[in-house]
């Protein structure tokens, strides 16, 4: 195993290199294209990703690197995955609630990730055999077990209301308090305590992978729908709890025929 304590270090210096990049063009309207999969991308987010790659590649010069924009570089066991704005809709509206994520692989399964979040001056990190911290502060999960009593997010609620419908209704009805959102936030809220489950749609790897490695050392469960472990093949649904009880109890909710 890679030592994962350096490799933490140097993706807290890395990423709050590249968060004043991101800070460089918020709210200054940035040029914006619409990708293949219609998804908005800003000279920010590109600039961004630039930025966490030349910085990866000097230090890590024989470890891959996947990204949102520019896709895999090189072919190894350990790899780097970047989301250099998670939450692009949020950054183009001038919302702080956009994010930044790095996590590092081994042979696709994630050891350390980092949730950084520009606006707020939050970041998150964690890892296995890691601690979980915000600004350098150990955090942990909540102790909720039960649904009824739990603060759920609900997030990508517009794509899941039109493709998930009958799922999207039995949640809007769960939980003791409801917020709909979308992106990194509500997990690294979760890792904090504030938040004690999120179900979350159609991700990608680079949007999910370094989460969970944070909300796992804040103790927490991050899955699929089916609850099988994260990996980058998996279908972009999962579910965050902080404990397995009430991460069973979406499980049921979800599946439910």
């Amino acid at each position: 195993m890679p030592d994962l304590s350096n490799r933490l270090e140097k993706a807290l210096a890395m990423t709050e290199e590249a968060a004043a990049v991101s800070l460089f063009y918020f709210r200054k309207n940035p040029k914006t294209e619409t990708k293949a999969d219609l998804s908005p991308v800003t000279q920010a987010d590109k600039a961004t990703e630039r930025s966490l790659r030349d910085s990866i590649q000097l230090h890590f010069p024989d470890e891959a690197i996947f990204g949102e924009e520019f896709g895999q570089t090189g072919e190894a066991a350990a790899m780097w995955i970047i989301d250099p704005i998670d939450g692009t809709r949020s950054f183009i509206a001038g919302l702080p609630l956009f994010g930044m994520l790095l996590g590092f692989l081994i042979e696709g399964c994630p050891k350390m990730g980092v949730i950084r979040m520009p606006a707020l001056g939050e970041v998150y990190a964690g890892g296995k055999n890691l601690p979980a911290t915000c600004n350098g502060t150990a955090i942990h999960v909540s102790s909720c077990r039960s649904l009824a009593e739990a603060h759920l997010f609900i997030n990508e609620g517009d794509k899941l209301a039109l493709s998930e419908p009958e799922a999207f209704q039995r949640l809007v009805r769960s939980g003791q308090l409801r917020r709909l959102g979308a992106d990194c936030y509500p997990h690294a809220l979760l890792a904090r305590g504030h938040v004690d489950a999120v179900v979350d749609y159609d991700l990608q790897p680079y949007d999910y992978l370094p989460v969970s490695a944070v909300v796992e050392a804040a103790g927490g469960v991050m899955t699929d729908w089916q609850g099988n472990p994260l990996t980058m093949t998996s279908d972009g649904r999962t579910v965050t709890a902080a404990t397995t009880e009430l991460h069973a109890e979406l499980l049921e909710v979800l599946n439910r025929p």
